[in-house]
């Protein structure tokens, strides 16, 4: 970490070493995640800063501390978020400082990727520091169970994951490890999405809501198959957190699940290695699309600007190289930036970072694509299809109806 602080000091300006105090509201709190901001105040020291820690548990109240600050006339100096939506209208408000000369200073357009850079400008303008790439439709899987199962290797397909799962669950161990929050239940849509429909039918759902594809045959059989998993998840899942979620994995007791990338801060916090305790895949074909999701920095105008200099110091300290590889390594994303030698980063983490540099394969996460209410509306559609008797035929016409009669208008 010295080494990776003295490397910092040397990129930034001698007027970071003034001492600018941030003050950071964030929602990293479980022990990959803690690791992986520590990583990022350390930094953020080194240059000179001084940083304030604001954690709040879950990502919506999050939000909802910076909304409120923000309309009480007291923001915080900077913010977690995510690529999204929420953030782009915060910037419509005029509410956040645009980093436009230190994406220019940074080489944003040449290092970062297209869909990443295009998700955190708005009006032509940057108003968000990206900070980490995660792709929140990994599977990942417990060696030890698949031994146990008979399984040789990790399913390259979805015929290939049923039968995988039957074996888990003739071996008496729980098959699929999912955690039945309505985010998690959206986000394992998305993954037999993305996986078995391919990149041109999930952007002709998520993007496009073309009418044809949301009526389709396509979009039917996916459905059949993300509600055919219902039946090899264990009884404990209703309500249960991601990470006690993975914590199935790290055991062994589950055998395979779908979860982004910020597990595997906490396999690495269970001193488990990738390749010989688990495994992880990118989709189950090369060719799978990978998801852009990730974290932010954005930050709110105060009233006089004296934030600027600290928001732009951790702006800068963010995305340079040491830290990006730094937090990377502790919270289990990949850097934003494809520049990097990523040869220090584990084998997920590489093998991530071969596939964001394969802009064929990029597609933006629901988030991006998507307005709130439109998202809220169906994330709770797909869960009361994952959890109620619903016929898929009713489920996907009332998907085809939240998509195609809400609010469509892009950024």
């Amino acid at each position: 970490m010295l080494r990776a602080c003295a490397l910092v000091m040397a990129l930034l300006p001698a007027v970071a070493r003034a001492g600018p105090q941030v003050d950071v509201v964030h929602w990293w709190t479980s022990p990959g995640e803690t690791a992986a901001m520590h990583a990022l105040a350390d930094a953020y020291r080194a240059a000179g800063g001084q940083w304030r820690d604001l954690a709040v548990v879950a990502s919506e109240q999050a939000r909802a501390v910076v909304l409120a600050r923000i309309q009480a006339g007291n923001p915080p100096m900077a913010a977690q978020f995510n690529a999204s939506q929420p953030f782009q209208q915060l910037a419509r408000q005029g509410r956040l400082n645009a980093l436009d000369d230190i994406a220019a200073q940074g080489r944003w357009a040449e290092t970062l990727p297209a869909v990443l850079l295009d998700a955190v400008r708005v009006d032509g303008h940057i108003y968000a520091a990206p900070l980490s790439v995660h792709m929140p439709a990994w599977l990942w899987s417990s060696k030890a169970a698949l031994r146990k199962a008979g399984v040789k290797q990790e399913p390259r397909s979805m015929g290939e994951l049923f039968v995988a799962l039957d074996k888990l669950q003739a071996a008496g161990l729980t098959p699929l490890a999912h955690g039945g929050q309505p985010w998690q239940d959206m986000n394992l849509f998305s993954a037999v999405l993305a996986n078995q429909g391919g990149r041109d039918l999930y952007l002709a759902v998520f993007r496009d809501r073309d009418a044809a594809a949301l009526q389709g045959e396509a979009l039917r059989q996916v459905l059949t198959s993300y509600k055919k998993l219902r039946r090899y998840v264990d009884p404990g899942s209703p309500g249960r957190s991601w990470s006690d979620t993975t914590a199935l994995l790290i055991s062994g007791r589950a055998g395979l699940g779908f979860m982004g990338d910020w597990a595997k801060g906490e396999f690495a916090q269970a001193g488990q290695q990738p390749g010989r305790d688990y495994g992880c895949t990118p989709g189950l074909s090369p060719r799978s699309p990978y998801i852009v999701d990730g974290d932010v920095l954005v930050f709110p105008k105060d009233k006089d600007g004296s934030a600027l200099p600290a928001q732009r110091l951790l702006a800068r300290v963010a995305t340079a190289a040491t830290t990006q590889l730094a937090f990377s390594a502790r919270k289990g994303s990949v850097p934003v930036r494809t520049d990097l030698d990523t040869r220090t980063l584990d084998a997920c983490a590489q093998i991530g970072a071969a596939a964001l540099r394969d802009a064929g394969r990029l597609v933006g996460n629901t988030e991006m694509l998507l307005a709130p209410e439109q998202l809220t509306a169906l994330e709770r559609a797909v869960s009361d299809f994952w959890n109620r008797d619903i016929p898929v035929q009713t489920a996907q016409q009332t998907i085809a109806r939240i998509l195609q009669n809400t609010d469509r208008r892009q950024p």
